[in-house]
């Protein structure tokens, strides 16, 4: 049986009286990629900063690998790896100073730093690059080292906030493909919020949220039934009538 990564517990939110998620539940299982999808003003990433402790709930739950995200913070986030939609390198920086800093606040030995850079940088053929300032590099590969950054500390859940938003098609579909392979070779379990449909694999679950309430959760399959749809997109036309995926 695949152990829960995540649990979101009838999570409400509230920008200034405004409702912005409203009794959201959903999980995300080990070896499972589950997409977020939802139209902007949806709750993705109102969802996302309550789920890192950017912003504090008053309602409901979020447990990661069992650890309450509000009580026991530091353990749940030691679980957590993210990919915020903003890049957050040090441009000045080359990309082995980047990891290393970062290495060095999850408290990783030098050694074991080592180690692990030479490893998530060689998986996706940036290690040769790994004395190149960020600003030399393309979106594409910024993101590759992103990704690796977020993985150095081996986390067992990966937040990705619309990694590939102004990539082009190979580097999408290079970063696509690498995340899927993770989730198969590690048992990594990530949550994925998009609005590109053709990043989603047959395999991967959805959550589609709609003005803060979850509108179907599950495999494809179970999506597609409750929508009454035949695809993804006319799934998510369907279940969010002002929303647009590309």
């Amino acid at each position: 049986m695949k152990k829960q990564a995540l649990q979101v517990e009838n999570i409400s939110f509230s920008y200034s009286g405004k409702l912005a998620l409203d009794s959201v539940s959903f999980d995300v299982k080990s070896g499972d990629c589950t997409f977020l999808l939802g139209p902007n003003g949806a709750g993705k990433s109102t969802l996302f900063s309550l789920i890192t402790r950017l912003y504090d709930y008053r309602q409901g739950k979020i447990s990661i690998c069992g650890f309450d995200v509000k009580k026991q913070t530091t353990k749940a986030l030691a679980k957590l790896g993210v990919v915020f939609q903003q890049p957050t390198l040090d441009l000045d920086l080359n990309v082995m100073q980047n990891l290393r800093y970062h290495s060095a606040l999850h408290g990783i030995s030098r050694k074991k730093a080592r180690h692990r850079i030479q490893e998530e940088l060689e998986r996706f053929n940036m290690y040769e690059r790994r004395f190149e300032k960020i600003r030399q590099l393309n979106g594409g590969h910024r993101r590759r080292v992103e990704i690796a950054r977020a993985l150095l500390h081996e986390p067992s859940l990966l937040l990705l906030d619309e990694p590939t938003v102004g990539l082009d098609v190979p580097s999408r579909k290079s970063i696509v493909a690498h995340v899927h392979q993770l989730v198969a070779e590690r048992n990594l379990a990530v949550l994925w919020a998009s609005h590109l449909i053709d990043e989603i694999y047959p395999a991967d679950n959805l959550v589609i949220l709609h003005q803060g309430k979850v509108a179907a959760k599950g495999s494809i399959e179970k999506v597609l039934k409750v929508a009454q749809a035949s695809s993804i997109a006319e799934a998510f036309q369907l279940l969010t009538p002002s929303g647009v995926a590309a």
